[in-house]
């Protein structure tokens, strides 16, 4: 063996080596820091009724606020919350900036690259919302209309024909046999439900969004209605955590799994959406 070759063959070697150390530091980083500042940084929405979003005192509120409080109390810290936008959080490499996001995101096999699922906590039907005066009573009744969808969401990659969740269980779903005239994406997901309610067809025929969003829409009082018995997709939707810190995983998944095996994530949703939408 050349003495070239022992040298490359140690670089290689203690490359590894701190490769493997790294990895090694790097699990259980999130913990804790948590532990040690006492708190957990929340990554969420303020601008998504009922899941989340700022009450009249502009205080957190919602489904999704609550299972975040409740988690952070198991856990035996205080939680502070951030909104950053969607696409930043889904895209990854956090670097400490946020602990978790419980903001009702779907696991996809795009997303699952970049982040961790440490836990399902509940399921959401997506319908299709028309204004009060629409002629529509199917889904094919909108084939070649105006859709509105918030971007970068299961339902704009529905719209697009390439949703694909990442999930064991999830029911079989249907696109819709045409592509509409016009997608239009917003920022968050109660922009198109604000140019529906202009009326039919103003400048939206539908919107595409999760029944809980649509049923608090309409308790809210915008003129829409909800197309009867059938459902785009049926999602499950997960809490988020930046890939790779399994102890930081396993304390998530462990602890939401308690909050679903008392009944506190039941409350939680009865609470918020009138219905158990965690089975």
């Amino acid at each position: 063996m050349t003495k070239e070759i022992r040298g490359t063959l140690y670089g290689l070697t203690m490359a590894v080596v701190i490769a493997c150390c790294a990895t090694s530091a790097q699990a259980g980083d999130t913990l804790n820091r948590v532990m040690k500042n006492g708190k957990m940084v929340v990554a969420t929405s303020a601008k998504w009724p009922p899941q989340a979003f700022l009450n009249d005192k502009n205080e957190f509120d919602g489904f999704d606020i609550d299972v975040a409080k409740e988690l952070g109390r198991r856990i035996g810290v205080g939680v502070t919350f951030d909104t950053p936008d969607f696409s930043l959080m889904t895209g990854g490499h956090w670097r400490g900036r946020w602990d978790v996001s419980v903001l009702s995101v779907t696991p996809t096999k795009a997303r699952a690259k970049l982040l961790d699922f440490p836990a399902l906590y509940y399921y959401s039907p997506y319908v299709f919302a028309v204004h009060k005066n629409s002629k529509a009573k199917t889904r094919n009744d909108l084939n070649g209309k105006i859709i509105g969808v918030e971007g970068g969401t299961t339902s704009e990659d529905y719209i697009l024909n390439r949703l694909e969740i990442d999930a064991p269980g999830v029911p079989e779903f249907k696109y819709m046999t045409q592509k509409p005239k016009e997608m239009k994406t917003y920022a968050d997901s109660m922009l198109p439900f604000d140019d529906l309610r202009l009326g039919d067809g103003t400048r939206l025929d539908a919107v595409i969004a999760p029944e809980q969003t649509a049923l608090g829409a309409i308790k809210n009082g915008y003129p829409v209605k909800i197309i009867p018995n059938d459902y785009a997709f049926q999602e499950p939707l997960a809490i988020v955590t930046d890939k790779g810190d399994a102890e930081w995983n396993k304390k998530i998944g462990d602890t939401i799994k308690a909050m679903k095996q008392d009944g506190t994530m039941a409350k939680i949703s009865t609470k918020w959406f009138g219905r158990d939408y965690t089975k």
